[in-house]
């Protein structure tokens, strides 16, 4: 056969792999659009090996993909999957389904140099099954690992693979859909993690390749932690350390390595899928959805109606549907000799038969649920009409990729989504929702590395930022050298470091570190912070606390007789002092002073306000300094920028309120003030 070229940006890919594991052995991830070729560049890294690898995915389309790309090249390689009937460990490089290796681990007893994963945004580890830190950081010591599930053995007759992206499902239910498909998911991921840990056992330095088009995931965010320009995904632990390699759709697209997708609103029909409240893990409840579907049986057939009226001069029309239910709805609306439907219950056989079928354009329009959304390569789709709702990213996109592909006679690939689902394929809003209505991507500097960093944020109308959401810099620095040198990190790390600025934090009440405005143990001591929800949840219980949801607070000088009111005394001094009000949305209200004349009470002061008031004041002068307040006139200036606390807690006195905590950067369950009810 003759050996396939590869592209710039493939070459560019598998550059950046050598160069990557040539001086570290943590995992990495690199980013292909669907269609620019992944397989090409799996298999040039396996031609280029020297030792064993393991190719692992979860469909056997991928695993017959990836093992026809790599034989191209004239050389052998194995093939470990129930599905293909092939059970080969004997070659360098080996292509196996996740499924097949994960149910015979004894037959992976020989040292692996590298394993790569297709598809590896289907890795997660934010189960109570999986690690909870990334693969890379496990001990190399089996004992000494958190516990996983066992795995039932099997027989070679028994394993039957399915072809499909909720490949252990084999029910007969109606309620397929997202919940099906996250189930999967979550399965292979233990799947993954007992096959790593495997070859971990047999060679500790074994090396992890992630690919894939969408690396997010729903309930996760970003599958890695950091990103090879210079910033952090996620300070939380992911499946993946980096990513070291990133190709946006936009340049495949304009050098016509890809199809332009046609994106067009309904113009007729559509579903409102409003109403329906996702669960825990984002998903739709099937049932759900085929009650609301079931009161509108007239916008299905409205909708297929145009969906054959605009695929007159199609080629091939792919339509994602929300339930089977559903589908078999959709499909009884479509010309019988021209259609088929396939779900996550159809038999093999006939899958394999009505997929050969489309591909040959013997049948136009296929109707699937959650099945053909990976590993699926049909490039003459010129069509697809989505009408699933989904809060997936990452699904959105593997779902458009299937028309994306470059074939005879096509132009552009038409896209029609009628759930409204409200998507930007090129630059997807991927890690914290948007906070409210009013905010947009804003770009905050940080004061301390410079690095841009782009948070949620509100604007005025002359399009100057007000605030934003945004708690730690993103930005990789470079660490102190003696820090390196005492962590005994190879110097390809120099810059692996995340700016430890925060925008917003707890701080510790042991030691004085910032913590991240969620942390439940101190980063620096190590002591166990106090939890703000408990905090209020005891002051609630208490007969003689007042709490108040602070919507803003007031500044302003006080002689000593009209400030100490609120302590039951008169001192008659009449020495200036800051009073400071807090108000709640509902006109209630609670006060302290500070007596500057006395230098614990500004050490108080400055205790409770200058580090969050320097950060405030850093951002829009780009400075690094801690400011502190020293006098009542310095405080009064800075009332306007002065940190306001989301709630303030108070304990009765014999004549007055003492403010006991103030606590700032909430996240928790209970309603800040002017939230909505």
């Amino acid at each position: 056969m003759a050996v396939f070229q590869l592209r710039d940006y493939q070459q560019d890919a598998v550059s950046a792999v050598l160069k990557h594991f040539r001086k570290s052995n943590e995992s990495a991830v690199i980013v292909l659009p669907t269609g620019s070729g992944k397989s090409l560049v799996i298999a040039e890294l396996a031609r280029l090996a020297k030792r064993k690898i393991l190719v692992l995915t979860h469909v056997k389309e991928l695993v017959e993909q990836n093992h026809e790309k790599y034989e191209s090249y004239g050389v052998a390689a194995g093939i470990y999957s129930a599905g293909l009937k092939l059970k080969e460990t004997q070659h360098q490089v080996t292509f196996a389904s996740i499924q097949s290796a994960a149910r015979n681990l004894d037959d992976f007893n020989t040292p692996y140099s590298l394993i790569i994963i297709d598809e590896c945004h289907r890795v997660n580890l934010a189960t109570t099954d999986l690690p909870s830190v990334p693969f890379s950081e496990q001990p190399n010591d089996p004992s000494k690992r958190q516990p996983k599930d066992q795995i039932k053995d099997h027989t070679k007759d028994q394993v039957k693979e399915r072809s499909t992206n909720n490949s252990q499902n084999n029910t007969k239910d109606a309620s397929t859909g997202e919940s099906e498909e996250s189930a999967s998911k979550q399965e292979n991921s233990n799947q993954y993690q007992q096959i790593i840990d495997k070859l971990m056992q047999v060679n500790p330095d074994v090396k992890l390749l992630g690919l894939t088009a969408t690396p997010y995931r729903l309930g996760m965010g970003w599958i890695y932690k950091k990103h090879y320009r210079g910033f952090v995904r996620s300070e939380e632990k992911r499946p993946f350390e980096h990513c070291i390699y990133e190709l946006p759709l936009h340049y495949l697209i304009k050098r016509h390595y890809l199809t332009k997708p046609n994106l067009v609103d309904a113009t007729i029909e559509h579903y409102d899928f409003s109403s329906l409240r996702a669960n825990a893990s984002g998903d739709y409840s099937p049932a759900d959805m085929n009650h609301l579907l079931n009161k509108h049986p007239r916008v299905t057939q409205g909708i297929i109606e145009q969906v054959i009226e605009l695929a007159e001069k199609r080629q091939g029309v792919m339509i994602f549907a929300a339930t089977v239910e559903h589908a078999k709805e959709v499909y009884s609306y479509l010309p019988a000799t021209l259609s088929a439907l396939i779900t996550g219950a159809t038999d093999n056989t006939e899958r394999d038969a009505l997929i050969k079928a489309f591909k040959r354009k013997d049948i136009k329009y296929l109707v699937n649920v959650s099945v053909l959304t990976t590993g699926f390569d049909a490039p003459h789709v010129d069509m697809i009409a989505i009408l699933r709702p989904t809060q997936s990213v990452s699904l959105y996109q593997q779902i458009i990729g299937r028309g994306l592909r470059l074939s005879e006679n096509k132009k552009d690939c038409l896209v029609i989504d009628y759930t409204d689902n409200d998507f930007d394929l090129y630059q997807p809003e991927v890690g914290e929702k948007k906070p409210n209505s009013q905010s947009q991507p804003v770009q905050v500097i940080c004061p301390s590395c410079e690095f841009p960093n782009i948070f949620w944020g509100i604007c005025d109308d002359d399009g100057d930022l007000v605030e934003h959401y945004g708690r730690r810099c993103q930005g990789l620095i470079n660490a102190p050298r003696v820090e390196q040198e005492q962590k005994k990190q190879p110097e390809q790390h120099l810059s692996d470091s995340q700016c430890d600025f925060r925008f917003v934090f707890k701080e510790c009440p042991h030691c004085g570190g910032e913590n991240d405005i969620a942390a439940r143990t101190c980063l620096h001591c190590f002591e166990v912070l106090v939890d703000p929800d408990d905090m209020l949840k005891k002051a609630l219980q208490l007969k003689d606390s007042k709490i108040i949801r602070c919507a803003g607070l007031h500044l302003a000088r006080a002689s000593g007789k009209e400030s100490d009111k609120e302590s039951g005394k008169v001192s008659g001094k009449g020495a200036d002092k800051l009073h400071i009000t807090y108000h709640d949305e509902e006109g209630g209200e609670l006060n302290e002073t500070f007596d500057f004349a006395r230098p614990n009470q500004v050490k108080a002061f400055n205790a409770i306000f200058a580090k969050r008031l320097s950060a405030k004041i850093n951002v829009q002068l780009g400075s690094t300094e801690t400011f502190e307040v020293t006098t009542v006139e310095q405080a009064l200036r800075l009332a306007n920028v002065l940190p306001c606390p989301d709630f303030v807690i108070a304990r009765k006195q014999q004549y007055y309120w003492r403010i006991k905590d103030r606590i700032f950067d909430y996240h928790g369950k209970y309603r800040k003030a002017n939230a909505l009810k």
